[in-house]
């Protein structure tokens, strides 16, 4: 029997993680699993927070994750990474984009983004797994492919054949994206 795993994806919103939770959670469908996701907006359409939370296991009866019970969390965002570290479990992983994106607070001049976030999360004893994923999106070919660097990032996580990540990304994109978002992929898991 194996015990349910529990991965939150969370972001800004129009940073394509509803894309990463729908591709995710086909893979783990056809893998076998029973998949729970469940996505909780903010403000997403005002570049507020988005969190996906991404269940799977033998038999998974709620889509919730409560704190302390991540496996992993992929964070497309540096602050929104340090602002879920309370969900990760002992033993977990954060992947984490390093891309710094202002929240309105910032925006407006009431605050300013906090520093040092990368050494606070490693000092604190989190696993984190920091990649400039916007660069490697943007060599792929564009920008909004960051999420499935991130994704690439993740695969590293699982006994998932590329050849089984490659045919998730195929069903979960349009053809005319599809070679862009394969090559945004690798480049994430190899980077």
């Amino acid at each position: 029997m194996m015990k349910t795993k529990n991965i939150m994806i969370v972001g800004v919103g129009g940073q394509g993680s509803l894309l990463a939770s729908k591709l995710l959670g086909k893979l783990l469908i056809t893998k076998g699993y029973d998949v729970k996701v469940s996505e909780v907006h903010g403000m997403s359409q005002r570049g507020g927070s988005v969190v996906t939370y991404v269940r799977f296991g033998d038999k998974v009866y709620s889509p919730v994750i409560d704190k302390g019970e991540a496996d992993a969390i992929i964070s497309f965002e540096l602050l929104e990474a340090a602002r879920w570290t309370e969900f990760l479990k002992p033993g977990g992983r954060i992947i984490c984009n390093t891309q710094k994106i202002n929240p309105m607070p910032v925006i407006t001049g009431a605050a300013e983004y906090p520093r040092g976030l990368e050494e606070k999360m490693r000092a604190a004893g989190i696993d984190l797994d920091a990649v400039d994923a916007l660069s490697l999106a943007e060599q792929a070919g564009s920008a909004k492919a960051t999420n499935l660097v991130l994704m690439g990032r993740l695969a590293r996580l699982f006994d998932f054949t590329d050849a089984e990540w490659e045919k998730a990304i195929e069903d979960s994109v349009p053809p005319k994206f599809i070679d862009l978002n394969k090559k945004a992929f690798h480049l994430g898991k190899e980077a």
